[in-house]
C-alpha cells in the first residue's frame, strides 16, 4: 500500500491522518501508562505496611517478592500476547466476535495452567534463599509470607488477560480504574490483617499476604463485572462455553508470547544483577543505586505505557492490511515516547536533589554518602532514559506485527552481552565501581534500542508486515 500523508486505515473502516493518529495513541496510552504507575504505587503500599513490622519481615517479605515478581512479570508478558491477536482480529474486522472470544478464552487458560507452574516454582525459594547464604532468621519468615502470596499468581494472571482485553478493545480507563481500586482495597486489608484492625485477626506479616490475595480477587472480580456489564465488551461474550478448547490459538499465544516472557526475564536479569555487582563497593552505593533507578522506573512507565498501546494500534492496521497505518501507529508512539523521556532525562539532570527528595532528605547529613552516589547514578539514568522509551516502545510496535522471537534474541544479547560486558568491565577492571555499572545498563539498553529500531525501520523488507489470511476469518464454532 502506497503511504499518503493524508489517512490511514483504521478498525470499522474509518481513516486517521497523523494528527488523529497521534491523538488516538496518545489516548490509547494514558490511561495505560497511569495504570502502570499506580500498579507501582499498590506494590509502595505493601512496602510501607510491612515496613512497620520491623526490618527482618521487610527484609523477607523482598526477598519471597523478588522470586514472585519475577515469575508474574514472566508470566504476565507470556498470556498478555493475546493483545495483539486481538488487535488484528479487530483491525481484520472479523465477521463474528468468534476469533476475539476464542483468544481471549485460551490466554484464560494459558493463564491458569502456567499459573500453577508458576506456583511451583515459587515454592523453590526457601532452596534458593540458602543456597545464596541469606540469614537463617528470614528463611522461615519469607516462607512464611511466599507459602500463602503464591495463591494470588494465578488470579493475578487472569486479571492481567482481561486488562489486556479491555485494552485492545479501546476501553484502557477500567485498567485505571480498577488498578486505582486495587491499591485501596491492599491498604484497607493491609490494615485490617497486619495489625488486627475492623475485628480482623492481627496476622502480621501473613496478614500482608492475606491482603494481596484478597486484593487480586477482588481487582479479578472487578474486572468480570466491567466487561459483563459494558455493552461494546459484553458483545463478545468472552466467558462463553469457557470450557472449550482452541489449541491452534492457544499455540499461537505460546509462539508469540513466550518470546517475550523470555525478554522480559533477560531484562529483569540484568536489574537484578545490578545491585549484587555493585554491592561489592559498599551498602551506600546500593543505597543510591536503589533510589535512582526508582526514578528511572517511574519515569518507564510512560513509555511502557506507550509500547503497550503501540502493540494494539500497530495490531490494528496489521489485521487491516494496512502498510501506512501500520508504520503510522509506530512512528507516533516513538514520538510521544521520546518527547515524554526527554523530558524526564532533562529533569534528572537539571533537579537532580528535587527528585531525590521524594525518597530521601538529601540535606541530611546521614544521607550524604548515599545521596552522593545517587547524583552520579541519576546523571547515567537521564542518558538512557530516551534508549529506554525507544527500545520500549519498539519492542511494542514488533509485537503488534507479533515479531517476537528475533527480538527475544535482540534484548538477550544487548542485555548479556555488550550490557553486562561493560558493567564488568569498567566497574571492575576500570575500577569505575557503582558508576561502571551504570554505564553497562546504559550500553545494554542502547544496543537493544538501536538494533530493535533497525528492525522497525526495515519492517516491511524483512516481510514482517505480511499476514496470512487465515487468523481472523476462518470458520469456527464458538
Amino acid at each position: 500500500m502506497r503511504e499518503t500523508n493524508e489517512t490511514t486505515t483504521v478498525p470499522g473502516g474509518a481513516t486517521l491522518g497523523w494528527r488523529a493518529e497521534f491523538r488516538a495513541t496518545a489516548a490509547l496510552s494514558a490511561p495505560l501508562a497511569l495504570a502502570n504507575l499506580l500498579q507501582m504505587l499498590t506494590y509502595a503500599v505493601d512496602v510501607i505496611f510491612i515496613a512497620r513490622l520491623g526490618e527482618d519481615p521487610l527484609a523477607a517479605s523482598t526477598l519471597a517478592v523478588s522470586l514472585f515478581g519475577l515469575v508474574l512479570w514472566a508470566l504476565t508478558s507470556l498470556t498478555g500476547a493475546v493483545a495483539p491477536l486481538i488487535a488484528e482480529s479487530i483491525g481484520a474486522r472479523a465477521r463474528t466476535p468468534r476469533p476475539v472470544r476464542r483468544a481471549t478464552r485460551m490466554a484464560l487458560w494459558l493463564a491458569v495452567i502456567s499459573g500453577a507452574g508458576g506456583m511451583a516454582v515459587c515454592l523453590l525459594l526457601v532452596p534458593l534463599m540458602r543456597l545464596s547464604g541469606q540469614e537463617a532468621q528470614l528463611i522461615p519468615l519469607a516462607d512464611q509470607y511466599n507459602r500463602i502470596v503464591i495463591f494470588s499468581l494465578i488470579p493475578m494472571l487472569l486479571a492481567g488477560v482481561l486488562r489486556s482485553f479491555v485494552s485492545a478493545l479501546g476501553r484502557p480507563i477500567f485498567a485505571t480504574a480498577i488498578t486505582a481500586l486495587g491499591i485501596v482495597i491492599n491498604s484497607i486489608a493491609n490494615y485490617a490483617f497486619i495489625f488486627g484492625n475492623f475485628g480482623a485477626p492481627e496476622l502480621g506479616l501473613a496478614g500482608a499476604a492475606i491482603a494481596t490475595n484478597i486484593t487480586a480477587s477482588v481487582v479479578l472480580g472487578a474486572y468480570v463485572a466491567a466487561i459483563s456489564l459494558d455493552a461494546r465488551m459484553a458483545r463478545y461474550r468472552i466467558f462463553y462455553r469457557l470450557w472449550r478448547p482452541d489449541w491452534t490459538r492457544m499455540r499461537r499465544i505460546l509462539v508469540v508470547g513466550t518470546p517475550i516472557a523470555l525478554t522480559v526475564t533477560a531484562e529483569a536479569g540484568i536489574f537484578g544483577a545490578a545491585p549484587f555487582l555493585i554491592g561489592q563497593f559498599g551498602p551506600a552505593q546500593v543505597a543510591g543505586h536503589a533510589l535512582a533507578l526508582q526514578l528511572a522506573a517511574l519515569a518507564f512507565q510512560v513509555p511502557f505505557g506507550v509500547g503497550q498501546a503501540a502493540t494494539i494500534r500497530v495490531g490494528y492496521a496489521y489485521g487491516a492490511r494496512d502498510a501506512v497505518g501500520i508504520g503510522r501507529a509506530g512512528w507516533a508512539a516513538l514520538a510521544i515516547s521520546t518527547s515524554f523521556m526527554t523530558i524526564t532525562a532533562a529533569a534528572m539532570v537539571l533537579f537532580p536533589r528535587a527528585l531525590l527528595s521524594i525518597y530521601v532528605d538529601p540535606d541530611d547529613v546521614a544521607n550524604a554518602a548515599v545521596v552522593g552516589f545517587a547524583l552520579k547514578f541519576l546523571v547515567f539514568a537521564a542518558a538512557f532514559q530516551l534508549v529506554d522509551g525507544v527500545q520500549a516502545v519498539a519492542a511494542g510496535a514488533l509485537r503488534g506485527l507479533q515479531d517476537t522471537r528475533v527480538p527475544m534474541w535482540i534484548a538477550i544479547f544487548s542485555y548479556w552481552v555488550p550490557g553486562i560486558g561493560a558493567a564488568l568491565l569498567f566497574a571492575f577492571a576500570l575500577g569505575l565501581e557503582g558508576v561502571g555499572v551504570w554505564i553497562g545498563l546504559s550500553t545494554g539498553l542502547a544496543c537493544a534500542a538501536v538494533l530493535l529500531l533497525w528492525r522497525w525501520m526495515a519492517r516491511e523488507r524483512l516481510g514482517l508486515t505480511a499476514r496470512s489470511s487465515g487468523g481472523a476469518y476462518e470458520p469456527a464454532r464458538a
